[in-house]
C-alpha cells in the first residue's frame, strides 16, 4: 500500500505519510532487523519477507496478518498518535480526516482487519463527517460498528445528502444480513455489527464496548447492562428493522444454543421492548413457540432443558424480563411448576430462575412462585446459590408479601429460631451466612456457647441479603439484632466494604429515636470510622439523615481530632463537608445553620411524600 503525498494547510501540521515520521519507516525496518523482532501485524508476526505467516501446504493460516506493510502499519499507528492529541481548529481536523481517508479508500477490508489499522479507523469515525464516514467499505467489525455508530448525528448534519447516503448504507448492511442472517449471528464479530445494527435501526445507541470495559457510563451492579440512548430514527430504519428480525427469528433453530447469535436475540428482543412494544410481544411469542416445541422427554418441558444450556439460559433470562402479565403465567403454569426449586439447584437454571421471581414480584403469581421455592430455602442454600435467595428476598421487599414468612424460613435455615434469644444473634448469621452452631464454634468453660465472638466473615450476598430484608415492614428483629452488637463490631462493620451498605440501609429506614440510639452505640468509634474509605461515605450518609442534635453529638467527638481528620486522604473530606472548622470557631452559628438546613430538608421531603 503506497498512499499519495499529502496535502499541506497553511500553517498546520501535515498529515503524516508512511514514509514520514519520527526517524521514517525505512529506519523501523532497520531497527527491527537489527534486533531480531518483529512489528505486530494484526495479532501475528509475519513470515520471511513480510508474507504472513504459513499453515500447512503453505497456506495462509486463519486469523493471520491479511497484508499491510510495515510502512503502513507505521503510518496508521502515527495517524493513531495525531488524532489523540487533538486539532487547533475545525479546518485542520477536516482537512486531515479527509487525507487519511483519501489513503484508506478502496483498501479499507485491508486497513480493517489489520489491528493498528482498525484502531485508527475507529478513532477516526468520530471525527469523520456523514460523507467521511460513507466513503469507508464494510470491513472490520469494529470499524463497521464505529460507522453505526454515528448514524445519531444524521439529524444535525446540514447537508441532507449526507444523510441520505448513511441511510442507504445502514439500509444496505441490513439487507446483506437478512441474505444470511445463520453467517453473521453465529460469526464471533459478525455479531457484535448485527447487534449494533440491531440499535441504530430500533432508534437507540448503546456506548461503544471499550466505554463499557472500562466501566464509563455504566453505574450499579457489576455486569449492569450499558445505558442506551434514543435518537431520531428514520422512518425506512422502523421498517427494515421489523424485517430484519422476522429473517432472525426464522433462523432462531440455528442459534438458540450459540452463545454469541443468543446474545443477538437478547439485543433484539431488548431494544425492540424498549421501542416497539407490540414486535416485541410478537417476538417473545415467536421464540417460547419455537423452545416449547422440541422434542424432550415425555410429561417434561423441553424449556426445562434450554434453561440448563448456557447460551438459551441467557435468552430465557430476557424472555423472562420482558415478558407481559400473561405471558409469564403461561410459562409459569405449562413449563416451570413444580420444577424451581430442582432448577435452583443447578448451576445454570438458577440465574433464569431468579429473573423469574423478580419479574413475578408485582404480580398475582408471585405467592405461587414463593411457595415453592419457600420449600426448599434450606436446601438452595446449602447448594450455594444465594442469588436466589436474595432475589426472593427483594421481590418480597418491593411486592409487600410474604415477608414474614421468609424471615421465619431464613431464621429456622441459620438455627436461631428457637429458643427465642438467638433472635438477636440473627444479623451477623445472614451477614456471613454461617448457620448458628458453626459461627459460634467457640464454648466457654462451662460448656455454653460463646456468643461473644467478633463480628466477622461479611459476605457480598450475605450484605445484599440484609439490605432487601431492611425494607421489609417489620424488621424489629434486624434492628434488635444491630443494637446488639457491641461498638467495636459496629465500627467493624461501618469499615467493611460490604458492610457498610448494610449499615448505611438500616440508619436510613430507621426512627430519628431509633438512629439515635445506634450512633450512641458508635460512641468513640466515629474518628475510626471517618478515617476509613467506605465508613467516611457511611458517616456522610448518616450525617445526610441525622437530626440537629444527632450532627452536634457527631461534630463534638470529631472536633478534637482536628489534626487527624484534616491530614487523612478520606476524613479531609468529612471535616469539609460537616464543617468543623465552623463549629470549633462559631459553635452558636453553626447550629443555626444545621437547623436551618433541617427545616429546608423536611419540607422537601414533606413535598415528595
Amino acid at each position: 500500500m503506497q498512499p499519495k503525498e499529502p496535502r499541506e494547510k497553511k500553517g498546520g501540521k501535515r498529515t503524516l505519510t508512511p514514509s514520514e515520521g519520527e526517524g521514517g519507516a525505512g529506519d523501523d525496518q532497520r531497527k527491527r532487523r537489527n534486533r531480531g523482532g518483529t512489528e505486530e501485524q494484526g495479532g501475528e508476526a509475519p513470515g520471511p519477507g513480510g508474507r504472513p505467516p504459513r499453515g500447512p501446504g503453505g497456506k495462509p493460516r486463519d486469523g493471520a496478518w491479511k497484508g499491510l506493510e510495515a510502512t503502513s502499519v507505521g503510518y496508521f499507528r502515527r495517524v493513531g498518535d495525531r488524532l489523540g492529541e487533538g486539532f487547533e481548529d475545525d479546518e485542520e481536523r477536516v482537512m486531515f480526516v479527509e487525507n487519511v481517508l483519501t489513503e484508506v479508500k478502496g483498501k479499507a477490508k485491508v486497513v480493517a482487519t489489520d489491528k493498528t489499522g482498525s484502531a485508527t479507523l475507529q478513532k477516526l469515525m468520530a471525527l469523520a463527517s456523514l460523507d467521511q464516514a460513507v466513503s469507508c467499505d464494510r470491513a472490520g467489525g469494529h470499524v463497521v460498528e464505529g460507522a453505526l455508530r454515528q448514524m445519531p448525528r444524521w439529524t444535525e448534519s446540514p447537508e441532507d445528502s449526507e444523510a441520505s447516503a448513511l441511510e442507504t448504507q445502514v439500509l444496505s448492511l441490513s439487507a446483506a444480513v437478512r441474505r444470511d442472517p445463520a453467517a453473521f449471528v453465529t460469526h464471533m464479530y459478525g455479531s457484535h455489527v448485527v447487534r449494533t445494527l440491531l440499535h441504530v435501526l430500533a432508534g437507540c445507541v448503546a456506548p461503544p464496548r471499550a466505554d463499557t470495559r472500562t466501566g464509563a457510563g455504566v453505574k450499579g451492579r457489576p455486569g449492569a447492562a450499558p445505558p442506551l440512548t434514543n435518537y431520531e430514527a428514520p422512518v425506512s430504519f422502523w421498517y427494515e428493522f421489523r424485517s430484519l428480525t422476522e429473517a432472525l427469528i426464522t433462523h432462531i433453530n440455528v442459534s438458540v444454543t450459540e452463545t454469541v447469535a443468543s446474545m443477538v436475540f437478547q439485543v433484539m428482543l431488548t431494544v425492540a421492548h424498549r421501542n416497539r412494544p407490540k414486535l416485541c410481544k410478537k417476538l417473545l411469542a415467536g421464540v417460547i413457540e419455537y423452545l416449547g416445541s422440541r422434542s424432550a422427554a415425555p410429561g417434561t418441558s423441553p424449556l426445562l432443558v434450554f434453561l440448563k444450556d448456557h447460551a438459551s439460559s441467557r435468552l430465557l433470562e430476557v424472555v423472562f424480563q420482558l415478558s407481559s402479565k400473561p405471558l409469564l403465567r403461561l410459562l409459569y403454569q405449562d413449563h416451570l411448576r413444580g420444577h424451581l426449586v430442582d432448577l435452583s439447584l443447578h448451576k445454570i437454571a438458577n440465574f433464569p430462575v431468579q429473573r423469574l421471581v423478580a419479574a413475578s414480584a408485582s404480580h398475582k403469581m408471585f405467592p405461587k412462585v414463593f411457595d415453592e421455592l419457600n420449600e426448599g430455602v434450606e436446601a438452595i442454600l446449602a447448594a450455594g446459590h444465594m442469588g436466589v435467595i436474595v432475589q426472593l428476598a427483594e421481590s418480597c421487599a418491593e411486592g409487600g408479601e410474604k415477608q414474614g414468612e421468609l424471615m421465619q424460613h431464613l431464621l429456622s435455615a441459620f438455627h436461631c429460631d428457637e429458643p427465642a434469644t438467638r433472635h438477636a444473634c440473627c444479623l451477623p448469621l445472614f451477614l456471613s451466612l454461617l448457620t448458628y452452631e458453626v459461627y459460634y464454634t467457640a464454648e466457654t468453660e462451662g460448656g455454653a456457647i460463646n456468643t461473644e465472638i467478633p463480628l466477622s466473615s461479611i459476605c457480598y450476598h450475605g450484605s445484599l441479603l440484609v439490605q432487601a430484608m431492611a425494607r421489609f415492614k417489620d424488621r424489629s428483629l434486624l434492628m434488635s439484632s444491630l443494637r446488639a452488637l457491641t461498638p467495636a463490631d459496629l465500627a467493624a462493620l461501618g469499615v467493611d466494604p460490604t458492610g457498610s451498605h448494610v449499615m448505611q440501609a438500616l440508619l436510613a429506614v430507621s426512627s430519628d429515636k431509633g438512629r439515635g440510639k445506634i450512633l450512641r452505640r458508635l460512641e468513640g468509634q466515629l474518628v475510626q470510622i471517618a478515617c476509613s474509605r467506605t465508613g467516611s461515605r457511611l458517616l456522610e450518609a448518616a450525617w445526610n439523615n441525622a437530626s440537629v442534635s444527632q450532627r452536634e453529638s457527631i461534630a463534638t467527638e470529631l472536633a478534637p481530632s482536628e489534626t487527624r481528620l484534616r491530614t487523612d486522604q478520606y476524613a479531609r473530606h468529612v471535616w469539609s463537608k460537616f464543617a468543623l472548622s465552623h463549629f470549633v470557631t462559631r459553635r452558636p452559628r453553626w447550629k443555626e445553620i444545621q437547623t436551618e438546613e433541617s427545616k429546608k430538608r423536611k419540607l422537601f421531603n414533606d413535598i415528595i411524600a
